[in-house]
């Protein structure tokens, strides 16, 4: 089973994602983290395979998170967020930092509609990421 952790400021946010990604039995949330900070030392703590990324965030937002991210794991990153649409500064930066994927969230910061809009795409990002074949 592949681990996911999920890192958003938002909590209800956080609750979104983890439905998408759960909806896949080959998934597991593994954790959750509000800010960049927690993030890496809740990466410390724990091996995880991919990680769920928001970009506007306090203490640490998700580009200066990925930097770090990249010297003490090995997880895939997916950028989620309302500031990465495509071709978007935000997005090219995510990219050349190392991110797996981007993906916009459709309604801005908060994004209820985020699994009926992109739910498909997300689970899409995380099995390519994780090496898995055929469709979510």
């Amino acid at each position: 089973m592949t681990s996911v952790m999920i890192v958003d400021d938002s909590v209800m946010m956080r609750s979104v994602i983890a439905e998408i990604v759960q909806a896949d039995p080959d998934f597991n949330v593994v954790g959750r983290a509000g800010n960049g900070c927690e993030a890496l030392e809740k990466l410390r703590a724990s091996d995880c395979d991919i990680v769920l990324l928001d970009i506007e965030m306090p203490r640490m937002d998700g580009l200066e998170a990925l930097r770090h991210l990249r010297l003490i794991s090995k997880a895939k990153v997916i950028v989620v967020s309302s500031s990465a649409h495509a071709g978007s500064r935000t997005a090219v930066e995510a990219r050349r930092e190392g991110a797996f994927a981007v993906i916009p969230k459709p309604s801005g910061t908060v994004s209820l509609d985020l699994g009926q809009k992109k739910g498909h795409e997300i689970l899409e990002a995380c099995r390519k990421a994780a090496g898995l074949s055929g469709n979510a």
